[in-house]
């Protein structure tokens, strides 16, 4: 299956690099591999991982307290966001609301 990132979704990721970047040599790309495997254990086997709200699932990532959300769309897996656990949560809901309603 493919998936998509939502355009605030690659912004926040983005910019998690780019910090962790700033904060040690070589610890972006640690980053970066993380995210993506989870992406990747996501692609593999969608509905593995819990349901945080409504049809959106939450895949943790190892190390870095960051999780990936994400919806099931028939033809791809939609990545809403790449959230730090530890921030604002539920700022990633009026993702959901206006991707829901540019569908309709």
């Amino acid at each position: 299956m493919k998936y998509e990132l939502h355009p605030d979704a690659l912004a926040e990721y983005r910019e998690a690099a780019r910090y962790y970047a700033d904060c040690q040599a070589g610890l972006e790309q640690r980053f970066i591999t993380v995210v993506e495997h989870a992406i990747q254990q996501i692609v593999e086997t969608p509905k593995q991982w819990r349901i945080l709200e409504d049809d959106i699932r939450r895949c943790l990532t190892r190390v870095f307290p960051y999780a990936v959300l994400y919806a099931i769309e028939p033809d791809y897996i939609l990545i809403i966001a790449v959230m730090h656990c530890h921030r604002e949560p539920g700022y990633w809901r009026q993702r959901v609301a206006r991707t829901e309603n540019s569908r309709s």
